[in-house]
């Protein structure tokens, strides 16, 4: 009776362990893009075409949940070479000199509305504390029997905050470039085989 009471307790504690997966950045199929206002009339977009994600996500244990993002500065494009190229430099991300963006997230938590990332962004040696809201889609399983998840995310950061300070101002008194980036990720990842 001892034995099977046992048995019994190790089937339960099994069953109440849960697993994080990890997952890896699809990046054919994501997107890591920003948006500002130009000359408070228009919105101008752009994205960064070099980065790396590594998301491990439990939704039964969201403890074991983390985002670690790796962007880098020359990959920006907003489709103007000569608008990406005074991106790289010194009046904007300085590229040469501080080569990535990062996210290192310390918690992530439930929401009404889905989950938040809380943790460091940095941006020219600059870091500084922000919550990343996200949502996620599936998992689904592909046709070559991977995992696949979905993750949407979108925020808001003002630069002057990360010293990208360059402006100038229009006649009419408002900014050329507006302070306030509009971050938005829209990202697929793949289970890494061996937990998926």
């Amino acid at each position: 009776m001892l034995r099977l009471t046992q048995m019994l307790l190790i089937v339960l504690l099994s069953l109440s362990i849960s697993f994080a997966t990890d997952y890896k950045v699809d990046k054919s199929h994501s997107k890591v893009g920003f948006a500002v206002t130009h000359m408070v009339v228009a919105t101008v977009t752009g994205k960064f075409n070099d980065y790396d994600v590594n998301f491990t996500f439990d939704e039964d244990d969201l403890n074991n949940s983390s985002v670690n993002a790796k962007i880098k500065i020359a990959s920006v494009d907003t489709e103007n070479e000569k608008r990406d190229n005074h991106l790289r430099s010194d009046d904007f991300f300085n590229a040469e000199k501080y080569p990535e963006m990062s996210f290192v997230s310390s918690t992530v938590e439930k929401t009404k509305d889905g989950y938040v990332a809380q943790g460091e962004l940095t941006i020219r040696d600059v870091t500084k504390a922000i919550a990343l809201p996200f949502i996620v889609k599936g998992p689904v399983k592909d046709k070559w029997g991977n995992t696949r998840i979905g993750v949407s995310a979108s925020l808001t950061i003002n630069r002057q905050d990360f010293d990208v300070t360059w402006n100038d101002t229009l006649d009419s008194g408002g900014l050329v470039v507006s302070d306030e980036v509009e971050v938005i990720i829209d990202a697929e990842f793949i289970a890494n085989k061996e937990n998926s």
